[in-house]
């Protein structure tokens, strides 16, 4: 069975799929002008800087938890494994994909946070609802609520797996080899934080994140910036081979059967997605429950977890990996570093850390994996409970909450290859329909933006 998901899986994150993600999000870049250029610094401020005007507006959360919320769901283990895996089997090239990819997804977060807002409904809770499910069924109309039960659908149980039970078996694997804490003992502990977190609601949860995720990003961007000041004369190198390698084949040598331009593209975008989560619409399940006078303020505010994830938490890790030799998958004929090339990429991370800050480091990326699968499990239940509430009323949200509970116990005392797999399967499909309703709602997109942007245009004029 796994062999046949493992196919499934190849098809359905395959060039067509990628090309889609990246086309969406090139498409939206030049509907809206290169916004995520001209308007960053502008977003950042929306993000960043207290406004009262905001925070009195509707909705149950600000939009800076929002964000923090968002970012606890992408600030997970795709930025130290997945970054690992990209450079190793893509070749420093690949770095330079995930920041072509980024800088796109920008334009699609921006797109699924405004339909978010523009979409979004009151529960039975007085509480707001969002996400694709809603604006596919109510932007494009009745007929294409299949879409919409799809993306909820899928939603739902991929949260369970990548967003969850995955996650609470990689900390537990963590925990048992760093800190020989044995993988039951990891799931009470889990179970009755995540229980304790979740049962008190969306207000409890993004307290927790806006206070978590910014604490997790300063730790480990910190330990990385140490590594880059303490190898300096390592950092221009490290961006020629970034460049070098994003158009040139690597060659063979050795043992190295050498990499290509297009697996360097290949790698550099799908592990671009896999961190930032651009096209799979989950910043839009919690975007809704933001305050924010128009939708573009938290759609500007959505778009900067993009480039915070991509941009700068991922270009920490190739960096890291880069300057200490450690991309290298043959052991260091490339790179004159000597390591086991069966190594996975985790650890590939963990030692590249420890070659810059000593034991220091393989202990700073050990904690990271369980700050950052912790953060993840957290901010995937508000995802995934949005999707069974938009499937089965909000009533059953709480069940929902005792089977994510149960999955997260599960996770770190089983065997997870087919859930991985099952949940890799969950989220390409949430990403086609998702895809779908932006691409069929960029009007309403476009008009929004220009709706927010053309009056202060105006102003400036006089």
């Amino acid at each position: 069975m796994y062999d046949v998901l493992e196919k499934i899986s190849g098809l359905l994150w395959g060039a067509p799929s990628l090309i889609l993600l990246t086309g969406t999000g090139l498409f939206l870049t030049i509907i809206l002008k290169g916004m995520q250029f001209s308007k960053l610094l502008h977003a950042f401020k929306l993000a960043f800087v207290p406004d009262q005007k905001n925070n009195n507006s509707a909705g149950d959360i600000s939009n800076f938890k929002a964000l923090m919320t968002s970012l606890a769901g992408m600030i997970g283990n795709g930025n130290i494994a997945g970054v690992a895996t990209a450079v190793t089997l893509g070749g420093p090239g690949a770095v330079f994909w995930m920041w072509v990819v980024g800088l796109l997804g920008m334009t699609t977060k921006y797109a699924e946070a405004l339909l978010a807002m523009k979409y979004r409904v009151k529960n039975k809770n007085g509480e707001y609802s969002s996400g694709p499910m809603y604006y596919i069924e109510q932007g494009l109309g009745h007929r294409f609520k299949f879409l919409a039960i799809a993306f909820a659908a899928f939603g739902a149980f991929a949260a369970l797996g990548i967003g969850n039970s995955v996650q609470s078996n990689t900390i537990a694997d963590v925990m048992t080899t760093s800190f020989n804490v044995h993988g039951a003992i990891t799931g009470v502990i889990l179970v009755i934080l995540i229980s304790l977190i979740i049962f008190g609601g969306l207000k409890r949860i993004s307290n927790v994140a806006g206070f978590f995720v910014p604490m997790m990003a300063i730790f480990y961007i910190g330990a990385a910036v140490t590594i880059l000041i303490i190898n300096y004369d390592q950092i221009i190198p490290a961006f020629s081979l970034i460049f070098e390698y994003a158009f040139t084949p690597v060659s063979a040598a050795g043992g190295f059967s050498g990499i290509m331009v297009m697996q360097a593209i290949q790698n550099g975008v799908s592990k671009g997605i896999f961190s930032n989560e651009a096209g799979l619409g989950t910043v839009a399940l919690i975007s809704g429950n933001a305050k924010a006078g128009h939708p573009v303020i938290q759609a500007l505010v959505a778009m900067t977890g993009t480039f915070i994830v991509t941009i700068v938490v991922c270009t920490m890790t190739a960096l890291v990996l880069l300057v200490t030799g450690y991309w290298d998958p043959t052991g260091g004929l490339l790179s004159g570093v000597t390591h086991d090339p069966n190594l996975e990429a985790g650890a590939l991370t963990s030692m590249a850390f420890g070659a810059g800050l000593g034991t220091l480091g393989e202990y700073v990326v050990s904690l990271s994996v369980i700050f950052f699968g912790f953060s993840t499990i957290i901010a995937w239940f508000v995802y995934g409970a949005k999707c069974f509430e938009y499937l089965f009323g909000v009533r059953f949200v709480m069940l929902y909450g005792v089977i994510y509970v149960i999955a997260t116990f599960v996770g770190t005392v089983a065997n997870l290859r087919t859930v991985w797999m099952f949940a890799d399967i969950a989220n390409a499909l949430m990403m086609i329909p998702n895809l779908i309703g932006i691409l069929f709602l960029y009007k309403v997109i476009k008009s929004l933006t220009d709706d927010y942007f053309k009056p202060s245009i105006k102003q400036s004029n006089h």
